[in-house]
């Protein structure tokens, strides 16, 4: 049997899916197998996939069904002992795997490893390492106020762990990996690797206009998480973890917004996320908020490049 079996979904990633490839090819562990699921794309993702000679890649394809299916879809062919999800545009270091194996097998009770981020954006051209979070053990109510893996790249799972959670829920796509995160972190240990090993790309895109749909999706996903999955003595933690949500829709609109309306989103975002937990005004993330929505709202308000949006 295989010993990490490495799911790939990948939607319309024929830039980027070779890249990827590559970054497993150079891990310093050999003993995987990738499961790529193409899921229906429009481009030459099939066809790149189909050229790469490597028995221990296997291509699926289906019709488009959306991420969550796709990575369901993949843990159904999957025969490793651990499973590690890769996004079609993301990358890992080379030491990634290896030393995640190494956390798990050294912590036969925990059943998830994952280490620090690296963002960066579609040209490669900026990079910024992720805050590095040292949460281990029962992170449970340290995921419930954010997502400190960031991403769907991230994990190494024991597949007991995987067998224990179920699929991934395709109601809300664009926060399944924090909603799958959750459930396991619910039953099992996690174990950190304290280095910056996966690198998740970022790209631009037409990214305000998603922002209301990832923040329904957010807060439906965590109003499954306190009603149905979380203790009675995290039920205190709601409040922060609503902020947080807020918090991150404020960055969004900052960082990729350009309108006086995207600002105003953005301070509408701020101001509930300081009602429902004021404290965040003077921690370093909500600080360098304001700092920015200050700067923005100066720069929109007084540059004549800078239009108000119909």
């Amino acid at each position: 049997m295989t010993k990490i079996s490495i799911i790939i979904p990948a939607y319309n990633a024929e830039k980027t899916i070779i890249e990827t490839w590559e970054s497993i090819q150079n891990q310093t562990y050999y003993d995987w197998e990738v499961i790529a699921v193409d899921d229906g794309s429009t481009d030459n993702t099939l066809t790149v996939l189909k050229t790469i000679d490597d028995p221990r890649l296997k291509v699926f394809s289906y019709p488009n069904a959306g991420v969550s299916i796709a990575r369901n879809r993949g843990l159904a062919e999957a025969t490793g002992d651990y499973i590690a999800f890769l996004d079609a545009d993301d990358l890992w270091t080379p030491d990634k795997l290896e030393l995640q194996l190494a956390a798990l097998e050294s912590n036969p009770q925990a059943g998830v490893a994952y280490s620090w981020v690296i963002f960066f954006n579609s040209e490669r051209n900026t990079q910024a390492p992720g805050h590095p979070h040292d949460f281990e053990g029962n992170v449970y109510p340290a995921l419930l106020l954010n997502n400190f893996l960031a991403n769907g790249s991230n994990p190494l799972v024991s597949r007991k762990a995987v067998e224990s959670v179920g699929d991934f829920d395709p109601t809300f796509p664009h926060c399944a990996d924090w909603d799958y995160y959750l459930r396991l972190a619910a039953q099992w240990p996690f174990v950190l690797v304290p280095q910056h090993q996966v690198l998740y790309r970022q790209s631009v895109g037409s990214m305000t206009s998603k922002i209301e749909s990832i923040e329904h999706q957010l807060l439906t996903m965590l109003e499954k998480q306190f009603t149905t999955i979380a203790p009675e003595e995290y039920q205190r933690l709601k409040p922060q973890s609503l902020a947080w949500i807020y918090e991150y829709c404020t960055q969004q609109y900052l960082e990729y917004g350009s309108s006086r309306q995207d600002i105003e989103r953005a301070r509408q975002k701020l101001a509930q996320a300081i009602r429902l937990h004021p404290p965040i005004i003077f921690d370093e993330y909500g600080r360098s908020l304001l700092r920015g929505l200050i700067k923005r709202w100066v720069l929109t308000r007084f540059s004549p490049r800078i239009k108000p949006s119909i």
